[in-house]
């Protein structure tokens, strides 16, 4: 109802001309209303919106789309008014001009606000669309559609992000993730686990704020299974010593899930593991890798490898060793893991695999790996396929829409709302079952 005032008083201010020249009333009520609209117009342009929370960045966003709005409406009631105005007034030739530049300038800025204020304190809004922006905005019809693109992905990131806020504030209390293990969080190949950059993205701060205790893997970014195992042997036993946790249950994403397997199974981790689940973890290995391999020139992986080893090492790692994790993924290399890693009746093993349904589902590389490995092997999530993620108890992680779930996508690695498919209640949904089961 106020947004419903608030573009009323706007459009009536964007009419400030017509309203002069067609209303019979005295000309101190016509000042009296100038000056009434055109503060209105100031405060519309700087105020904030009373909304019940107390995140200001989810304010900001939601006075974005009001903007944007409000704007919007306002430019399609004034062409009409304009045009009305045009037909039926005798007014001047300079009172008709001033009723088109008046609204266009003050619409203008209404609209400007409300696009700024939406690229500071939006999170999905995508780079391309930054940069369109930037260098379109002054293209009449594609302006539009920008600007349409900016109220869409604000209002939705506005909506979903206060319901998250409510949700878990309304059960806070509850502490449903509160496991009986710690969790722990291993990263797949090529990542680290930064504190600035988190691998899992929005994930662990929802869980932390249902209780859950978590915990990093804190592996080099590429090594081989054995050698990534060797440091999750040494983070484990120093989380059951810091905690006095008899155990830990691991979520481990991609070739995590191969480094957790080693060390429960190799290195004596079973007595202190209750539950692995892995997330798009090739089991099976990658064919994909073994076919890139073979069509790629040894110089050629080499020279990647020297420059992957070199920028790692600045970024944290000791011994990154870029060709013995990526040896360590193949289908080939794979098909001993079965018999070198058993399971350990110890310890409680789970899967979990997505897939995307096209490759519009993700960018690059993600949407060529896609189309690879749906020839070599079909379904599959930009880099895994699906029946190479499959150990112990194994489900599907899907949604009903065109897009998919990518490789990243499944452990918000990009910060993504994506429809049908919310990763941060996944995630929660998945421990709080540990939890329930008495893990």
């Amino acid at each position: 109802m106020l947004r419903f005032f608030e573009t009323v008083l706007f459009i009536l201010s964007c009419s400030l001309v017509p309203m002069w020249t067609e209303l019979n009333i005295p000309k101190g009520f016509k000042i009296l209303i100038t000056v009434f609209l055109s503060l209105f117009y100031i405060f519309e342009l700087v105020k904030s919106d009373r909304i019940q929370t107390d995140d200001k960045r989810l304010k900001r966003l939601n006075r974005a789309v009001n903007l944007i709005f409000i704007g919007g409406v306002s430019a399609a009631a004034e062409i009409v008014l304009i045009i009305f105005y045009f037909i039926k007034s005798d007014a001047g030739t300079a009172a008709k001009i001033l009723s088109v530049v008046v609204p266009l300038i003050m619409i203008g800025f209404e609209l400007f606000a409300g696009v700024l204020k939406a690229a500071v304190s939006s999170k999905q809004i995508k780079i391309s669309d930054y940069i369109l922006m930037l260098t379109l905005w002054w293209c009449p019809i594609i302006n539009i559609f920008l600007i349409r693109k900016f109220y869409k992905v604000s209002k939705r990131e506005f909506i979903v992000e206060r319901d998250k806020t409510e949700l878990e504030n309304a059960r806070a209390e509850n502490e449903i993730c509160r496991t009986k293990y710690p969790i722990l969080m291993v990263h797949g190949i090529f990542f680290r686990d930064w504190q600035l950059m988190n691998y899992w993205g929005r994930v662990p701060a929802s869980l932390i704020r249902n209780g859950a205790k978590i915990y990093y893997g804190n592996q080099q970014s590429a090594q081989s299974v054995a050698d990534s195992a060797e440091e999750l042997k040494n983070t484990i036993l120093k989380i059951v010593n810091e905690t006095g946790a008899e155990k830990v249950n691991i979520i481990a994403h991609s070739k995590g899930g191969l480094d957790s397997r080693y060390a429960i199974s190799r290195l004596g981790m079973d007595k202190y593991v209750a539950t692995l689940t892995t997330i798009n973890t090739p089991h099976k290995g990658c064919d994909m890798v073994d076919y890139l391999l073979e069509k790629l020139p040894d110089s050629f992986a080499q020279f990647l490898a020297a420059k992957y080893n070199s920028v790692f090492t600045k970024l944290g790692d000791t011994k990154p060793d870029f060709m013995a994790g990526v040896h360590d993924l193949s289908a080939v290399r794979a098909k001993s893991y079965d018999e070198e890693m058993p399971d350990s009746p110890n310890v409680s093993y789970r899967s979990r695999m997505s897939v995307m349904k096209s490759a519009g589902s993700a960018g690059v590389p993600l949407n060529i790996g896609y189309m690879l490995i749906k020839k070599l092997n079909g379904a599959n999530d930009g880099l895994v396929w699906e029946e190479s993620a499959k150990h112990g108890e194994y489900q599907l992680i899907s949604n009903q829409y065109k897009r998919g779930i990518s490789h990243g996508d499944v452990i918000d690695l990009f910060r993504e709302n994506i429809e049908g498919y919310d990763v941060r209640e996944y995630y929660v949904g998945l421990v709080e079952n540990l939890k329930n089961q008495g893990y």
